[in-house]
């Protein structure tokens, strides 16, 4: 099927076959070459056949070949009629990035970027399956999964600005930990406050270009040179666990015979196993609200152990990969959906009463990491994002090779030479977990930024240079 060019940088998929609705696709002549060499195309097809999706299946510019859905992948649904899918979230549940500005320079810190990863290390556990520096009780984790980031709080891990400049406040209503599973539990109870591997990180960073001054400075970005810190990981092997044994269930009981493709397995919003998996992905959500604000706390440690007085305030803390309950736009009419964005980030423009006081005038601060050597960005959410987009837009540069295809180009020593080179500090928990994550994996960020600036579904505000980096 010919894609439709509708306008630079957006692209409609035309319904066809046993698709309910047509796709869009917000890509550059560039990106869209990179999504028809893998299955990226295929997938928003799929996605455009379930039960109750409404307007259209959406492609973000850094989309790619997922489980299920493609990452990248948006797709709201009707709340009487419509499903909820595992495959549409992702298996680590509200992976998502945090952002935090300081009252230091790039002149500053400089020659204490060594130190301050050292620092970081010691502060927040990190790497495969590594455990957490506390535990936590069974009916503790409990409290985790309902309270989230206001659990956090309540033990001395933040400020309650923290709270207010997090997406739905640090915790999503509708967890029930009675729906997760008992392995589930057991994974969650030695991964709280842990940063894990794969493209996780603690990124330092300095402002590079500001594009946008006002909106930035209600942002607490001020100055080209200022340094930042970015966070980003997920609900760890808790999350994960609550998608393989929702996957499971929902096949056992409504098999996937009629399904375009097996990983889209999904259940009814309204049924009973339906509602079970959205409230045990909510705890899923929460426990990785929760995880970051832990590891902020920490970050802020670290960086008081070398810089006594410096300052760490919060921009804003954005999820990824999450289904949950909005009022959004439907052919222009405000309705209540069940959206699902896989590797996607909402984009609110001005005016949402969800958004903090401080950014109802300019809408929300939209984060978009790069890849270790590559610029990240801080964008703003728009009300165009609302009538076209279902108030998302991308969340990353996506993959553009596996990370068995990165390994096999490159060592994670020569990663390591190569960042040095650019002037970027980087210390692993693997060299194997550097080789994997090497930027030449990744597509072009700036590339995936422009698309969605120029199609207004979040508008560009600031530029970020990486400085210093800790893998997972």
């Amino acid at each position: 099927m010919e894609l439709k060019k509708l306008s630079e940088g957006k692209w409609e998929l035309p319904k066809h076959g046993k698709m309910k609705v047509p796709g869009i696709i917000f890509a550059s002549e560039k990106l869209l070459e990179k999504m028809k060499g893998d299955k990226t195309l295929e997938q928003l097809e799929n996605m455009a056949t379930l039960p109750g999706i409404l307007t259209h299946a959406i492609a973000c510019s850094d989309a790619h070949q997922g489980y299920g859905f493609c990452i990248g992948g948006v797709a709201a649904f009707d709340m009487e009629k419509g499903i909820i899918s595992p495959g549409g979230v992702g298996y680590d549940i509200n992976c998502g990035v945090r952002l935090l500005t300081t009252n230091l320079t790039y002149d500053q810190i400089e020659s204490k970027r060594t130190e301050i990863l050292e620092s970081l290390f010691k502060k927040v556990p990190a790497g495969v399956g590594k455990d957490g520096q506390i535990r936590v009780s069974r009916e503790e984790l409990r409290e985790v999964l309902t309270k989230g980031a206001k659990w956090a709080l309540a033990k001395g891990y933040g400020t309650q600005e923290d709270l207010d400049k997090t997406e739905e406040s640090g915790c999503i209503a509708g967890a029930e930990p009675n729906y997760v599973s008992d392995r589930a539990m057991k994974r969650g109870k030695s991964q709280i406050g842990t940063l894990g591997a794969g493209n996780h990180f603690i990124e330092i960073q300095k402002v590079e270009k500001i594009y946008n001054k006002k909106t930035a400075e209600t942002f607490g970005i001020t100055d080209e040179n200022q340094v930042l810190v970015m966070i980003h990981t997920g609900s760890r092997g808790l999350g994960h666990q609550v998608a393989s044994d929702y996957i499971k269930l929902m096949e056992e009981k409504y098999g996937y015979e009629h399904l375009a493709d097996r990983e889209l397995i999904n259940a009814p919003i309204t049924s009973e196993l339906g509602q079970k998996y959205y409230g045990a992905m909510c705890s899923a959500v929460n426990f990785a609200f929760a995880n970051r604000q832990m590891i902020t706390h920490w970050t802020r440690e670290a960086f008081k152990e070398v810089f006594p007085d410096v300052e760490l305030n919060q921009v804003y803390d954005v999820a990824h990969n999450i289904a949950k309950y909005e009022e959004l736009l439907v052919e222009g009419v405000p309705t209540k959906v069940c959206i699902h964005r896989k590797g996607a980030t909402r984009s609110f423009g001005p005016g949402k009463k969800e958004l903090p006081q401080v950014y109802r005038e300019t809408g929300q601060p939209v984060l978009i990491p790069g890849s270790m050597g590559t610029s990240s960005y801080v964008l703003v959410g728009t009300k165009e994002a609302e009538e076209v987009s279902f108030a998302s837009t991308a969340h990353g540069a996506g993959r553009a090779m596996s990370r068995f295809a990165a390994m096999k180009l490159k060592r994670g020593e020569e990663v390591r030479d190569e960042l040095a080179a650019k002037n970027i500090v980087v210390k692993g928990a693997s060299w194997k977990g550097l080789a994997e994550e090497a930027p030449h994996a990744y597509k072009d960020v700036d590339e995936v930024v422009k698309t969605s600036h120029e199609n207004h579904i979040g508008d560009l505000v600031a530029k970020l240079k990486p400085l210093a980096v800790m893998k997972g």
